[in-house]
């Protein structure tokens, strides 16, 4: 029997949902089948790339059977979309490139595999970035999924950033109770800030990438985008431990993150970065900087300028050592081994019809930065010196942890959403520095949150972003709980897209 409307079913949070699951005022089918029903009347937001009605409905009536039971999981029948990038065991993985349009993994990632044990429901495959490179996801092989947001007044289609772009337009537009993602430089984060959502990148290795399709290994890591603190709590729980499978996964306990959501943050010491004030910020970015530290200062932390001095380097270094890694990962896509291929005259000819015809022109060029860039003579230069550089902004970090600071606050981007096809002109410069204030996390191996703290003077949301000390997820969840309780959720208006 069901106790509600399919519209309001969508609008529940995680925790709701699984609240009025357990307590049987609807069925894990009727929720399922409300989230397929909104999913087919988004079509115009592209924000999935594959939809798996049959195997959801079939996941959902085995959820059904296990509350029936009293052997209901911490997700049980919780309707999610996983991003393009996770392999997903018999549902197409594309990583949304062309290269691999058709490619059916016979495996299951294990941040997915996880999901799934504890009873949560694949509605499909989320639109992204070609193999996660961008910051709006505009570089798809699928076309560019959609902002549900929109300026006060216009129809401008926005993006919803990148590379994880259509998970957090999923869950803006409650097509999907929750998200997985991958941030290998912001691409959980900026996302989020610009839907109103709630994301975040764990500390490296917390989450296994086994599974998923590489861009750059040092730096990539799964985690959650959801509509609450709480939610994003819940959803890192089920995805994060230790992986046998993958060699950069860390042998630790993982904690109970919901009890972590509402503690108390009196006598943190929360710092500043004077180098996060760079040129070009948006002056409505930099007033909730300042209105987020207030948030906080009310809450009982105590609020403390700090340097991190090599904050400068970050991005250059960032794009090096991420095109580097990019440049090797990308280098099994040829037509021999696996993906797509186009017949030449020689194998060589074959090599460059298949990688030309499969790649889309933002991967191409970073393969080739990321080849100079490793080539003799320009290894030292470049690649060595990035590495070095990163050495210094971890330690950046480090010093100010031993200064006695719990967390970092920071802008999570230098604007709200920009309209499709702004940026995507001759200088692809210009999308890179969307990625100012993420990447040093990336770069520092640490955990990240973006929580939506207000609306910008065209009605778009905006997003700040606390960073932990390393496995300091739990500090983040308090945090980010805070600025959500103060600035309250975020949820889109207008439908327009219905």
């Amino acid at each position: 029997m069901s106790a509600s409307t399919p519209g309001e079913l969508t609008r529940l949070t995680v925790t709701a949902a699984h609240e009025g699951l357990s307590q049987g005022h609807f069925t894990a089918t009727e929720l399922t089948q409300a989230y397929l029903d909104a999913i087919e009347a988004a079509g115009a937001l592209n924000a999935y790339v594959l939809a798996t009605p049959e195997k959801a409905l079939e996941m959902a009536k085995a959820s059904d059977a296990r509350f029936a039971a009293g052997e209901a999981g911490p997700l049980e029948g919780i309707p999610l979309g996983i991003k393009d990038m996770f392999a997903t065991e018999g549902v197409r993985t594309t990583a949304c490139s062309n290269i691999l349009k058709d490619f059916i993994p016979p495996y299951e990632s294990t941040v997915t595999s996880r999901l799934w044990k504890d009873g949560a429901v694949l509605l499909g495959k989320l639109n992204q970035d070609e193999f996660a490179m961008g910051s709006s996801t505009e570089s798809s092989a699928f076309g560019p999924a959609v902002n549900p947001w929109r300026r006060n007044g216009s129809s401008q289609k926005l993006v919803p950033g990148g590379s994880s772009g259509g998970s957090a337009a999923a869950v803006a537009a409650h097509i999907c109770a929750g998200a997985a993602g991958t941030d290998t430089g912001g691409s959980i984060r900026q996302p989020a800030a610009f839907t109103g959502t709630v994301g975040i990148k764990p500390t490296y290795g917390r989450c296994s990438r086994w599974g998923v399709v590489a861009y750059a290994s040092s730096l990539d890591q799964a985690g959650p985008i959801a509509r609450s603190v709480n939610d994003a709590a819940l959803l890192l729980r089920s995805m994060a431990g230790h992986d046998a499978k993958d060699s950069t996964s860390v042998d630790m306990a993982v904690p109970d993150y919901e009890a972590a959501v509402g503690a108390s943050v009196k006598g943190k010491r929360i710092g500043i970065p004077r180098e996060y004030r760079v040129d070009g910020m948006s002056p409505e970015i930099a007033a909730l900087w300042d209105k987020g530290a207030d948030m906080l200062r009310a809450a009982g932390a105590e609020i403390v300028e700090i340097s991190l001095p090599h904050t400068k380097y970050a991005l250059p270094s960032y794009y090096i050592v991420a095109l580097a890694e990019a440049s090797s990962n990308l280098a099994r896509y040829d037509g021999v081994r696996y993906g797509e291929r186009v017949a030449g005259r020689d194998i060589v000819d074959m090599y460059e019809k298949t990688r030309a015809a499969g790649f889309g022109d933002e991967v191409r060029r970073r393969i080739m930065v990321g080849t100079y860039v490793l080539s003799a003579g320009y290894y030292d230069a470049y690649y060595l010196k990035a590495q070095k550089v990163r050495t210094l902004i971890k330690r950046d970090f480090e010093t100010v942890f031993a200064e006695g600071i719990d967390a970092v606050l920071a802008p999570a981007t230098p604007s709200p959403a920009f309209g499709i096809g702004e940026k995507s002109g001759a200088d692809p410069v210009e999308m890179y520095l969307q990625d100012v204030f993420t990447v040093t996390l990336n770069m520092a191996g640490l955990p990240g949150i973006a929580v939506p703290a207000g609306l910008s003077s065209e009605g778009l949301p905006l997003g700040l972003q606390l960073i932990g000390r390393p496995f300091g997820e739990e500090s983040l969840f308090s945090l980010g709980q805070v600025i959500e309780e103060a600035a309250g959720r975020f949820e889109v208006t207008d439908r327009w897209w219905e």
